[in-house]
């Protein structure tokens, strides 16, 4: 979904934080069900250690429901800004381009520079939008090993 935004008049999903938040919130459904499925009421375990005092018992809770609420945040937000920012750096580059390059024959000429600064944030663009995608696989495929193994 993150290179669709790279074709003419084409639109990218993944740039709404509502598109990348439903796609983080329901990688933590599927991982608060896998780790109830295998450890049924022992996956609270990961949120309180045992060998921990009881007198820290709400401070541990309250920082690990944090913890797993930044999470899921985190990983649509920067799925979100990372697209979005590329995307807006484009559109301004390419406005700025063709400003130059339909302006007057002698800019036409020496506009052949930003001809290849779009070029080369094509390209960088493109490998945001894989780096992205990457990134936000490797973080579920961690999140779900963790609540298959928990300690």
């Amino acid at each position: 979904m993150n290179l669709i935004g790279i074709n003419i008049y084409a639109f990218t999903p993944t740039a709404h934080i509502i598109i990348s938040m439903g796609l983080s919130v329901s990688i933590f459904i599927a991982v608060i069900y896998l780790g109830f499925e295998n450890y049924g009421f022992n996956y609270f375990a990961m949120i309180m250690p045992g060998d921990s005092p009881m007198g820290l018992a709400i401070v541990l809770v309250m920082i690990e429901f944090v913890s797993q609420l930044a999470k899921a945040v985190s990983l649509g937000v920067r799925l979100a800004a990372n697209i979005t920012a590329g995307h807006l750096l484009f559109a301004i580059l390419s406005g700025f381009s063709y400003i130059m390059v339909s302006s007057d024959l002698l800019i036409t000429m020496v506009s052949i520079f930003p001809l290849l600064i779009i070029l080369f944030i094509t390209i960088l663009e493109i490998a945001v939008a894989i780096i992205q995608a990457y990134v936000f696989a490797i973080l579920c495929s961690i999140y779900v090993a963790d609540a298959l193994h928990i300690h």
